[in-house]
């Protein structure tokens, strides 16, 4: 970072970089900790800029003139956050979450990889391996297979219609369908067709683990799922309804899920349609429609999981960024930099982190689009270190070949 740029991002509030050290965050001993972390991923690259946008940079709305936000107290205004950016109204749920400082988010990030192919910066991203696509594990399968403390069936969790690619690999992962069919009863429950099955695959030397492993990971997060849905029903003023859109509704349940089964320490969910090549529109519209139930379903979360939230850190990424400039069809077209947000109890929020260079022609990386100078691995082994306790050797498995971090942001607080 320039001195220029030093000076601008004391005068913007934004958070300087400091030297942390790894060893001294290291969990000792092999007992699990209580630490949790979920990653919601937005497939098909959400448009960063207008997520968390410079407002106050004459030169966004210079190259945004009709999708991009007015400044805060307007029509269509963003939210302020720090008297340079601001955040897009639709994420008005958000808002007490960073002015608790519980919120942080950190601009021109992402993969170092130059790709705009959503297939490659997906696999990336989830492998944390950009450019090598030989590897062929998910990073948060490597994390989970680096805490400490006794496997457990059910120790990381995932939402969405098949098995993610982060949480593919030797670790066990549970997969669960979105929707109230999560937790509904499968074949497999059927007294006797569960018992053909166990004879069948329970004794078997080459899948009679997995088989084992997935059986005892699906009965705990069914008791879990009991437990949360006598939960419900203590609550008159839900009156049985549920939240209105699919995420909120997701979050929910993942909450009383991660609530009543403490085996559950990491999980994932994805949503897509953040592809907005046409129509995305301002403070209104297709981007907005979307990020309404996002922000809703992280605020929802974040409430629901009670005094676990404390212990628990939320990472929302997208596998890279939008372009600057609208096109001609009113929306936006594959980028590079984005935005990652951070949510949790011991975030230091309240911050705009990042080497934050601007949106002038001459900052824009190949004239389009933001430039990466954050290395999203270098968000997420912060977290790992200081918010799971882990050392520089899991460090080092989880993300093998990441850069030499010399400096990072003080994301989570002691």
């Amino acid at each position: 970072m320039q001195r220029r740029q030093f000076m601008h991002a004391l005068a913007l509030g934004a958070s300087v970089l400091i030297p942390v050290g790894r060893s001294a965050w290291a969990a000792t001993g092999t007992a699990p900790t209580q630490k949790k972390l979920i990653v919601v991923m937005l497939r098909g690259a959400v448009d960063g800029l207008n997520v968390v946008a410079p407002v106050a940079d004459a030169n966004y709305l210079r190259l945004r003139p009709t999708i991009g936000l007015a400044l805060p107290g307007m029509e269509n205004g963003a939210l302020d956050l720090d008297g340079y950016f601001g955040l897009h109204p639709a994420l008005a749920a958000l808002q007490p979450l960073w002015a608790e400082n519980k919120l942080a988010f950190v601009h021109a990030s992402g993969s170092p990889d130059s790709t705009r192919s959503h297939f490659d910066a997906q696999d990336y991203m989830e492998s944390g391996t950009p450019g090598r696509k030989s590897t062929q594990d998910g990073w948060m399968n490597r994390l989970v297979a680096t805490l400490p403390g006794a496997a457990t069936s059910s120790r990381a969790l995932s939402i969405g219609p098949v098995m993610p690619r982060i949480l593919s690999g030797p670790a066990a992962a549970i997969n669960l369908p979105n929707g109230a069919a999560a937790t509904r009863a499968t074949i497999l429950d059927k007294k006797d067709i569960g018992a053909a099955f166990d004879q069948l695959y329970g004794s078997n030397e080459r899948f009679g683990r997995a088989y084992q492993d997935g059986k005892t990971a699906h009965q705990e997060v069914m008791a879990a799922a009991a437990m949360a849905a006598e939960a419900d029903k203590s609550n008159p003023a839900d009156r049985g309804a549920p939240l209105p859109n699919g995420f909120p509704d997701d979050a929910a349940r993942l909450a009383l899920l991660m609530r009543n089964d403490p085996n559950i320490q990491v999980a994932f969910v994805d949503l897509g349609g953040w592809d907005t090549h046409a129509g995305q529109g301002a403070g209104r519209g297709q981007l907005a429609n979307r990020l309404q139930p996002l922000g809703q379903g992280l605020a929802t979360l974040a409430t629901r999981l009670g005094p676990l939230f404390d212990d628990t850190t939320i990472v929302v990424m997208s596998e890279f960024g939008r372009t600057a400039r609208e096109n001609g069809n009113g929306g936006t077209d594959h980028g590079h930099g984005n935005v990652m947000w951070v949510i949790g109890g011991a975030v230091n929020g309240g911050k705009v982190y990042g080497d934050w260079q601007g949106v002038g022609d001459s900052a824009l990386n190949e004239g389009r689009d933001l430039p990466v100078t954050t290395d999203f691995r270098l968000v997420l082994a912060q977290i790992a270190e200081r918010h799971m306790r882990l050392g520089d050797p899991q460090l080092r498995k989880i993300f093998p070949n990441m850069p030499q971090r010399g400096a990072a942001f003080q994301l989570i607080r002691a």
